[in-house]
């Protein structure tokens, strides 16, 4: 595979030294490009992600640089498209300067919150560190979720450490979508020749090899044009002024619109698949795959792209195949975990119950305790069962015990916010439907004839 600038002659290329070092940069300006494409396709298959497995709330982890700032506003976004939403953000410093008491204190934070999904936009090394802190604080068991950006998965071509995946097991991640092709396997086979298998080559190695090979083509069809190679001053640059840096040093490549024009008319297919950009200047079809990390290593279980979506294996838009392989969650579980729980400093629902002294099957409290019991209660406590989350609850006796309560006075505890519900045979009646709402009947009488009572002498 040989390279268009590799075509040029010897004396063309020491010529045209200045514009190789400027292919070098704005390849490395493009791949950035790319990447922060990227951001926006990845934000927007996590909120799917997030959207499919019918969870509303997330927590999102991130470094307080520009970069993940803007990641997270663009999941917030997409996660609103779809009903959901951010419920808490811990911030973390920059990745390098980030400790290890800042990730303890803010897991702690999240700890206390409702939501248990956890979306973790950082680096590699900080992430690890999160991860491995996570474990110890008994975040990476059965009910937690973890999200984890493509970061997680740069070095899925590799083996995992014993100690990496035992932090990291049921983490969910993204990985860039490459397709299989010979032109690739035998691209890797190379590397792994050149680097005796000690250096690795993520997709985004691949982005950046493809990036020089799409500016390299555009040189050429500009050469091949006729065009020439200048560079001219920029007087906006000579006026800035004398500085660290020497603005007035540096030039401007006068046919850059023109490989401008060319690079978006690219249409090829490089090691990562076809490239072509859309008229915003996207990818054409950007995909992600994702990946479920497991003790033995990472496992495919899903694809998702801008067009299709998610479905278990490209290219497939069959409404059939619009899910995903099963998951394994942390804790070793494949059960889809519930993704919230109650706060763990929230306040008890307030249950008012009347202490009666008649009618006693329906409610009553034991002589000398605080349990409650009755039909009312056992109905309640059915109801509480078939909840797909926690309810704390404490019940709250209203009466002496001497007397039936006042029933008016018990539900007024609720507009009072005395009570957050009251429980009991209490019965639906105009006033008191004015005021507060009841749940469905439960106890009907039927229809009925109310007659006076009296002693009656007659015999049968």
């Amino acid at each position: 595979m040989s390279s268009p600038i590799l075509q040029m002659n010897s004396m063309s290329l020491c010529c045209h030294s200045q514009l190789l070092n400027r292919v070098y940069r704005l390849s490395s300006t493009l791949t950035l490009f790319k990447q922060h494409q990227m951001i926006l396709y990845q934000m927007t298959a996590i909120a799917e992600m997030v959207s499919y497995y019918g969870w509303a709330d997330v927590v999102a982890v991130f470094n307080d640089d520009d970069q993940s700032r803007n990641s997270i506003i663009t999941l917030g976004d997409k996660l609103a498209e779809r009903r959901c939403k951010i419920s808490y953000k811990a911030v973390l410093p920059p990745a390098p300067a980030v400790t290890q008491s800042q990730i303890t204190s803010e897991l702690v934070k999240i700890q206390l919150t409702e939501s248990r999904v956890i979306v973790l936009n950082t680096v590699s090394e900080a992430g690890l560190m999160i991860f491995d802190i996570g474990k110890r604080l008994g975040m990476l068991q059965d009910g937690y979720i973890w999200i984890a950006t493509t970061w997680l998965s740069l070095d899925s071509n590799s083996p995992l450490h014993s100690d990496t995946a035992s932090s990291i097991q049921g983490a969910l991640t993204l990985r860039p979508h490459t397709p299989d092709s010979k032109r690739k396997r035998y691209f890797m086979e190379r590397w792994s020749k050149l680097s005796n298998g000690s250096i690795g080559f993520n997709p985004y190695g691949l982005y950046a090899y493809d990036t020089v090979w799409l500016i390299a083509r555009a040189i050429k069809l500009l050469l091949d044009q006729g065009q020439t190679i200048s560079f001219s001053n920029d007087t906006k640059l000579s006026n800035l002024g004398q500085g660290t840096i020497n603005f007035a040093a540096l030039s401007i490549f006068d046919g850059g619109q023109e490989l401008l024009h060319k690079i978006l008319q690219t249409n090829m297919t490089g090691l990562t698949g076809p490239i072509q950009f859309n008229s915003d200047r996207s990818l054409i079809n950007p995909s992600y795959d994702i990946i479920n990390v497991l003790e033995t290593g990472y496992k495919q279980i899903g694809y998702w792209s801008i067009h299709s979506g998610l479905y278990e294996k490209p290219p497939n838009r069959s409404t059939s195949n619009k899910h995903l392989y099963s998951v394994v969650w942390p804790g070793g579980v494949t059960r889809k975990p519930r993704g919230w729980v109650f706060r763990r400093n929230g306040k008890q629902l307030r249950i008012g119950v009347p202490d009666r002294v008649s009618y006693r099957d329906f409610v009553s409290r034991a002589n000398g305790t605080n349990i409650i019991r009755g039909y009312c209660i056992d109905i309640f406590l059915s109801a509480i069962r078939l909840l797909e989350y926690a309810a704390p609850y404490e019940f709250i006796p209203f009466g002496d015990g001497h007397k039936n309560p006042n029933y008016y006075e018990l539900v007024n505890g609720l507009t009072s916010e005395v009570f957050d519900a009251v429980i009991g045979d209490i019965a639906i009646v105009t006033d008191r439907t004015k005021i507060v709402d009841f749940t469905q009947p439960y106890i009907e009488s039927g229809l009925v004839v109310v007659a006076r009572v009296r002693k009656l002498n007659s015999n049968a």
